[in-house]
């Protein structure tokens, strides 16, 4: 007899604390310890810092004066970056709080991106419609860990006009910047603009590669493991793959270049977000406007093998966290959930099948 297969249900973590909308969650790369960091961004202007097994709340970055629509970790995790419709980009110390470079800009600032393997870059884009990349080498004030363990006093933190940074593609997009990525190939940059996803090289700062999608593009993310839980066998080769979300179509590229179109799949509703666990071959998307949940479907064969109904409002962000072992969801709610994507015990999931009971971490 045919079997079909049935999703082991797993209760998410719900994370409360933010007020307002979260357009915005990202993971940071596998610590030494083998933990990891999530972030978010919320339209209540306070970005905020947590455990990113647990859920628990580490900090809130405090000073932005209007809606914080993108959050990141830096590839060391020592510090964040966040763009606010306070027209500024801010850099912030993820072991003390304090804000460390303004980068003023001057209209709303959408999107921020690190280069995978450099803390010393920002990239920046919104609605003056210009990628911007700031070097932070010489601006960046010690911070007060670093102080501390020198002997200095704590410098004060410093302001970075927009107009010093380095503009990549002049005049070239016409409606503001939404996301920014940054491929593992560190010439090439990504921008998500309206519908339309443009691949910049970044030593003579023009376009080498352009597609317009279904819709505008609701999120633009890599989903990529972190090395030690890489293969070959993986979708992508164990590379990163970009994965994003237009219209009612959901879009994969692979390669160093994030250039090598691996799949395009329409969906029956319009799409807000998308994530791809490539070891464990599933996709999970979130539903835009008016719906509220988030679908899990098989790569192979696009069959949908579960639905997540816990939020209240369309989920605007999707990510895996480095080892894979869970994914995230946030949401128009105001809440963060934690969905658990391995068997056995894993940070407070205890159990089998329903193992544990909805925790909220604050």
């Amino acid at each position: 007899m045919a079997t079909t297969e049935t999703p082991r249900q797993y209760v998410p973590l719900t994370c409360h604390g933010h007020l307002r909308p979260v357009p915005h969650i990202s993971f940071s790369p596998l610590e030494k310890d083998d933990g990891y960091y999530l972030i978010s961004a919320c339209k209540d202007n306070n970005p905020m810092l947590r455990d990113g097994q647990t859920g628990d709340w580490i900090g809130t970055f405090i000073g932005h004066k209007g809606a914080v629509w993108q959050a990141r970790l830096s590839p060391d995790a020592a510090t964040a970056a966040t763009a606010s419709a306070d027209f500024t980009a801010r850099v912030w110390d993820t072991h003390t709080g304090e804000l460390l470079v303004t980068l003023q800009h001057d209209h709303i600032v959408r999107a921020v991106a690190y280069p995978p393997d450099n803390s010393d870059l920002v990239a920046t884009g919104g609605y003056e419609k210009k990628l911007r990349i700031f070097d932070l080498t010489e601006m960046k004030p010690k911070s007060a860990s670093e102080s501390a363990a020198n002997g200095d006093a704590a410098v004060e933190p410093c302001t970075i006009l927009a107009s010093s940074a380095f503009e990549i593609g002049a005049g070239i997009h016409t409606t503001f910047i939404k996301f920014i990525v940054w491929t593992k190939d560190p010439n090439i940059l990504i921008t998500a603009s309206g519908n339309t996803l443009r691949w910049f090289d970044l030593p003579s700062r023009s376009v080498v590669k352009q597609e317009t999608l279904d819709g505008e593009i609701g999120s633009c993310e890599f989903c990529a493991l972190a090395p030690e839980y890489t293969s070959k066998t993986d979708i992508g080769d164990g590379l990163p793959v970009l994965a994003v979300a237009a219209g009612k179509f959901i879009y994969f590229w692979g390669g160093i270049r994030a250039m090598d179109e691996l799949k395009r799949t329409k969906l029956g509703y319009k799409v807000a977000s998308v994530a791809l666990d490539p070891k464990g071959r599933k996709v999970i998307v979130g539903e835009d406007n008016p719906a509220t949940w988030a679908r899990v479907y098989r790569w192979d064969d696009d069959a949908e093998i579960d639905i997540h109904k816990g939020h209240h409002g369309p989920v605007w962000s999707v990510a895996f966290s480095p080892d894979g072992k869970l994914y995230a969801t946030g949401s128009e709610d105001g809440t963060i959930k934690l969905w658990k994507n391995c068997e056995g015990f894993y940070g407070l999931w205890r159990g089998g099948a329903g193992g544990g009971t909805e925790r909220n971490a604050e």
